[in-house]
């Protein structure tokens, strides 16, 4: 069994990789409804998510501990391993950080929405990213492998962290301004992308301000009372998701929406049908994508990863 390390998963696999294998994947007939729900175990401390998956010759899954209290103790709120199984022996194949694993295959499963639900673009893109943490580096950082990005605004309530992902990202060549979440229209009113990576229980921006050629992406909420858009944007929007029936368990920005009556359920399009080409996209309006993250998307990316680190190794496409 390979012992797959957080740098082994950065220096091996890329972005775009991630991407290409998730689209693959869908290409090829996979179904997300038909994906294994994530479960939860509370434990003393906090939780223990379990999301397991399989794919033609490969199983795996993912472990990850949620433990809301680890700032004090200096650790990640979020900490977990990924075990790949293949073959019709499923023999155990690879153990893979758990975290790397989500923080390459969460900006992933976004990058691949922008590719089909941005239009072609005439020029570069401005992208607006809310929040501070991994999965805001993670999405700025897949943006700038993936798109021909002009500037980066940064937004996030804490300006230290805001200061500190700007000038990391300023390093890398682009054009960074900051922004407090209080004073954000001007980004979101200019922003092509927007990508949504918050703890937020409530929308983060008027609706109205996103313009009709944008793409608005959420991955903060996972929950079915908390959301990061409102109902003006969604009402607005075509909206899009990994699988209705996870969605509407885990996911606020549309199970609201839904309750409220802006949104019709038969009116939620899947990204699967936007990848496939069954249902094109109405360029006149604004794109919504809710992620709330999946098992497969897991393994598919796992299996990219070890694939990789072992050319040898199971296909798991």
């Amino acid at each position: 069994m390979r012992l797959i390390s957080a740098a082994d998963v950065a220096a091996r696999t890329s972005t775009t990789d991630a991407v290409d294998a998730l689209e693959a994947a869908l290409r090829s007939g996979l179904d997300p409804e038909h994906d294994v729900p994530r479960s939860r175990v509370t434990t003393q401390t906090g939780e223990l998510l379990i999301m397991p998956s399989t794919l033609a010759g490969l199983s795996g899954v993912k472990l990850l501990s949620s433990t809301p209290d680890n700032a004090v103790r200096d650790q990640p709120a979020i900490q977990g391993a990924y075990l790949l199984f293949e073959g019709p022996g499923q023999r155990p194949a690879a153990l893979i950080d758990g975290i790397a694993l989500t923080n390459l295959r969460t900006p992933a499963v976004s990058a691949l929405a922008v590719r089909h639900l941005a239009p072609p673009a005439a020029r570069q893109e401005r992208v607006a990213i809310f929040g501070t943490g991994p999965q805001a580096r993670a999405h700025a950082l897949a943006l700038l492998e993936e798109r021909d990005v002009a500037s980066i605004d940064v937004v996030g309530r804490k300006p230290d962290a805001v200061r500190e992902l700007a000038d990391e990202l300023g390093a890398a060549g682009v054009e960074v301004s900051t922004h407090p979440v209080e004073d954000c229209a001007a980004a979101v009113r200019e922003a092509d992308i927007i990508c949504l990576c918050t703890g937020a229980r409530t929308a983060l921006f008027d609706g109205a301000l996103v313009k009709d050629s944008a793409v608005v992406v959420a991955i903060g909420s996972h929950f079915t009372d908390t959301r990061e858009t409102d109902d003006t944007l969604v009402g607005r929007a075509t909206v899009v998701v990994e699988s209705r029936a996870t969605t509407l368990r885990e996911g606020g920005d549309v199970v609201i929406p839904l309750g409220s009556g802006v949104l019709r359920e038969e009116d939620v399009v899947t990204l699967a049908d936007v990848v496939t080409g069954r249902h094109a996209v109405d360029p006149a309006r604004p794109r919504f994508f809710k992620t709330t993250g999946m098992p497969w998307e897991d393994l598919v990316v796992a299996a990219e990863v070890y694939r990789a680190a072992d050319p040898d190794g199971a296909d798991a496409r």
